[in-house]
């Protein structure tokens, strides 16, 4: 079975836990498009979906779902979205996709989060893919010099600018032994809207695509 085979796999296996009559928070990416796919296969049964990328609210609107404005939403039962990596204590890196901001502020309105994912996600350690942080322009330097300080390789991602029109550095070189505190200390400089680490709000639920079919750890 190939990744994207197993990646479906996870999409279609988070049908599970959108209730009809709702509103369903959906993430960016390539596993999470598969699961927009789902989505479109009961649209008469859901209201709506929040989305967090212009990318995934153009897919949703192409299948015919109604696409909310975050504001227009007070909370959402559940959040479905992908991770770059997730650790055994169910904390990630995000924003590979430069989704980060818009992926986080979803999740903070969502009762539940169901992390999809294939295999090749799960680490030990989180850090070898390297950490996004999405920066307003004109603090790109000050930023990276800070990273650096705190053991990083910060590479600016050329070419790339986010939903929010900003920049982002993607932090090489990390083992993240304390996603929380790292969480806390990068979104605390000047400059930073956010940083890709999910541990303050991690996934309450994993479902990981694998050969033999999806695994549902909740």
């Amino acid at each position: 079975m190939t990744q994207d085979e197993m990646k479906k796999e996870a999409g279609w296996a988070a049908l599970k836990y959108v209730e009809k009559g709702s509103i369903v928070g959906v993430g960016t990416g390539s596993t999470v498009n598969h699961f927009i796919d789902a989505l479109g296969s009961i649209k008469e049964e859901i209201k709506g979906a929040v989305s967090s990328s212009i990318a995934s609210t153009e897919k949703l609107e192409a299948l015919g779902i109604k696409v909310f404005e975050c504001n227009e939403v007070a909370k959402l039962d559940v959040y479905v979205d992908g991770a770059d990596e997730i650790n055994p204590t169910r904390d990630m890196i995000k924003g590979g996709g430069a989704a980060l901001t818009r992926e986080k502020i979803v999740a903070a309105i969502s009762e539940k989060f169901i992390c999809i994912v294939d295999g090749t996600k799960a680490v030990d350690v989180l850090g070898k893919f390297p950490l996004p942080v999405e920066v307003i322009p004109m603090a790109r330097s000050y930023v990276a010099r800070e990273l650096v300080k705190l053991g990083g390789d910060p590479v600016y991602r050329e070419g790339v600018i986010t939903d929010n029109g900003n920049v982002i550095l993607d932090v090489h070189g990390l083992a993240i032994t304390d996603p929380k505190a790292l969480e806390n200390t990068i979104n605390g400089l000047a400059g930073v809207v956010t940083v890709g680490l999910f541990a303050h709000r991690g996934a309450d639920v994993i479902i990981t695509g694998t050969p033999n079919g999806a695994v549902i750890e909740e």
